[in-house]
This record gives structure tokens, C-alpha cells and sequence, in this order.
């Protein structure tokens, strides 16, 4: 069958053998007698604006409906040079999807807010590359399958980042970093909620207290580092910095019972720990402070500047600040959305984070 001119149906021979597959522009073109640019430019909307006589027009969507034509999604998508994807790339050695896993929450505010915006995401990890990780050369090149990438993670290949950049590759990070140059970012405020979370210790009345945090200079432990020394300024508490921070490799080995009673016996009556990815310096000072015999928070305060881990739930809720992951993942979705639609780089955007009172301190023995 085809379209005749003045839009009728003719019928024809048929084919010897059935037609396979997605029909194409082309056979639309040869059904309804015109040329496939002029196919191209009714389907697509003739956003060109060339002037097709509107009985054309029908006989070309009549040929469409017949054959029952669907746009090729791929091709349309190359035609625009754009694929409406978002990659997200994780450092970890598998993709964080368990409920528990810190990240799953930044997951599901970058799901979210992507499917508002109408793009679909890409999911790449450390472990894709056979097992050779992120570090591997070229392992961050395979997120320019997508428009553009989000990246979790504390650490990750500065050399490879930096070519992504330089190249004009859109790439936001989930999390504040400084390097390299040119790279947006959605990070939490720690720096502020640490600050505060130090405010609040000290207007219990305690007035030495100790930061642990791990021995690595990923930027978000350095901003809790600067918002406890800047809370503890703040709240008239100058003289202890160099003595209020310590930084351990070894959380588990050196943050023992021992270590805990010292400082206790030399007048420090609140002790705060940073939260990582695995929760080490708030374990083992959680652990060394109930194997030094000390109460808490009757004879020593505790806070944690994060949200506790998943498996100490059934914990009593420490002192601390909740990160919200889901804005954050969302924040940066926008952020990279923005790119692509063609907007002003910003370096990056912080994120407040919501003080939690907890049960883990109170006024100082």
C-alpha cells in the first residue's frame, strides 16, 4: 500500500518477504511519495522552518501511522549531539546501593532530581576496568559515553581528573574539592556544622575537648578539622588547638582505653570523632571510652560530626549533624544540568548541614 498524492491509500503488491525490523525514514519517504529530507523535517518538527505544504504534511504522518514509524532515540540523540545521560562515578571498589551505605542517599536525590530533568544515568566504579580500578590510565575516560559525570568519592586520580577538566569534559564533584582548577563541586558545609556542634559543647560548660579524625588530607576531614578549631575560638576556647586535634592511621590501635583516661585524667571532658565512609575513629573512640569504664555522657560527653553508621543503629543517637545526602546529590545534579544547558561555571556550592541534639553529651561532672 501507499499514499497517494491527495492522500488516499493505493494499493500495491506486496513484498515477497515481510519487512524486518524498526521501519526507517526512508521507507516512510517511498510509502508517502516525497523525499526522506522532507520526512526528516515533518517529524522532526520542521524547526528550520521551510514551508511544507500541510497536505504533504498529512500524507507524511498518514505514512507514519501506517508503518507505525518510532524515532530512533539513539540517532535522535546524536543528530543533537547530546545523549541525555548523566554518569556517576564511584571510587569505591563496587557501586554503593545497600540502604546502609553512606552513599545510597546521594544516590537516590541524584536519581531523583535526573529523572525531573528528563536525563537517564550511567552508573561506572573503580572495579569496572576488570578489576584495575580507578587509578588505572584512561579509567575515568569512559565517562564521556555520557553529556557529562558525578563523581563520589574522597580520593581520586588527580592526573586523570585534571585532563577531564582541561578537555572542557562537564564533571561535578559531590563533596568539596579544590584541585583540580575549574572543577565544580556540591559539597557539605562541615566547616559550619562542626563549628556549631563545638558552640554546643562548650555552652554545656566543657571546656577541653578533642577532635580524632584519620590521618588523610581529603577535604572533607580538613573542613571538619577547621570548623572544630574554628568553633573552639569562638566559644573563648583558644590555647588547646595543637593538642585538641589527633590524627590516626590506626583508629582501632591507637585510640585505646589508655588513651582515653589519660586525656580524661588531664581535664578533657568531651571527645568528637569525624565521620568517614567506614566509620573507624568513631568506632574505636566509642569502643575505648566504654573499655575505660567512663559513662557516657555522665562522666565524659561524646559527638560525632556526621551521621553515625548504619549497623550502630540500635546505638543511643550521638551528638553531632546530619548530612543531607539526597539534597546534595540533587544540588549537584543541578549543578551539572547547568553546565550542559550552557551556564556560567561556578566552582563550587555548599550544602547546610542540620544539627542533631542526640543523647551523647550534657553538661560536664
Amino acid at each position: 500500500m501507499r499514499i497517494s498524492r491527495e492522500g488516499g491509500e493505493v494499493a500495491e503488491k506486496e513484498p515477497k518477504a515481510a519487512r524486518r525490523g524498526r521501519p526507517r525514514q526512508a521507507e516512510v519517504a517511498r510509502l508517502a511519495g516525497v523525499s526522506q529530507t522532507t520526512v526528516s523535517l515533518v517529524l522532526g518538527g520542521n524547526k528550520q522552518g521551510i514551508v511544507i505544504q500541510e497536505a504533504t504534511r498529512e500524507r507524511v504522518l498518514l505514512a507514519a501511522r501506517t508503518l507505525g514509524y518510532v524515532p530512533d532515540p539513539a540517532a535522535r540523540r546524536l543528530a543533537a549531539a547530546r545523549n541525555n545521560l548523566l554518569g556517576v562515578f564511584s571510587f569505591t571498589a563496587t557501586f554503593p546501593t545497600a540502604v546502609e551505605h553512606s552513599y545510597y542517599r546521594f544516590l537516590v536525590g541524584i536519581e531523583q532530581e535526573a529523572a525531573a530533568r528528563g536525563y537517564d544515568l550511567v552508573l561506572f566504579t573503580g572495579s569496572s576496568t576488570g578489576g584495575a580500578g580507578a587509578g588505572a590510565p584512561g579509567a575515568l575516560d569512559r565517562v564521556r559515553l555520557a553529556d557529562g559525570c558525578l563523581l563520589l568519592g574522597r580520593h581520586v586520580p588527580a592526573e586523570q581528573l585534571r585532563r577531564l577538566v582541561d578537555d572542557g569534559f562537564p564533571l561535578v564533584h559531590l563533596g568539596r574539592r579544590d584541585e583540580p582548577a575549574g572543577l565544580a563541586w556540591a559539597g557539605a558545609d562541615y566547616a559550619a556544622a562542626s563549628a556549631e556542634v563545638v558552640g554546643h559543647l562548650a555552652g554545656l560548660g566543657h571546656r577541653r575537648v578533642v577532635l580524632v579524625r584519620e590521618d588523610d588530607d581529603a577535604p572533607a576531614s580538613s573542613d571538619r578539622q577547621r570548623g572544630f578549631l574554628a568553633g573552639l575560638v569562638a566559644a573563648g576556647l583558644p590555647g588547646q588547638e595543637g593538642g585538641a586535634v589527633v590524627r590516626t592511621a590506626r583508629p582501632a590501635a591507637d585510640i585505646t582505653a589508655a588513651w582515653v583516661r589519660a586525656r580524661h585524667a588531664a581535664g578533657v571532658t568531651a571527645f568528637v570523632a569525624e565521620e568517614t565512609d567506614t566509620g573507624d575513629a568513631w568506632r574505636a573512640l566509642r569502643a575505648a571510652v566504654a573499655a575505660a569504664g567512663l559513662a557516657v555522657p555522665e562522666a565524659v560527653s561524646l559527638a560525632l560530626l556526621g551521621s553515625p553508621p548504619a549497623d550502630l543503629a540500635g546505638q543511643p543517637v550521638p551528638t553531632g549533624f546530619d548530612i543531607p545526602r539526597a539534597e546534595l546529590g540533587a544540588a549537584a545534579v543541578r549543578l551539572l544540568t547547568g553546565l550542559l544547558a550552557g551556564a556560567e561555571q561556578r566552582s563550587g556550592s555548599l550544602v547546610a548541614c542540620t544539627f542533631r541534639p542526640g543523647t551523647t553529651a550534657a553538661p560536664p561532672p
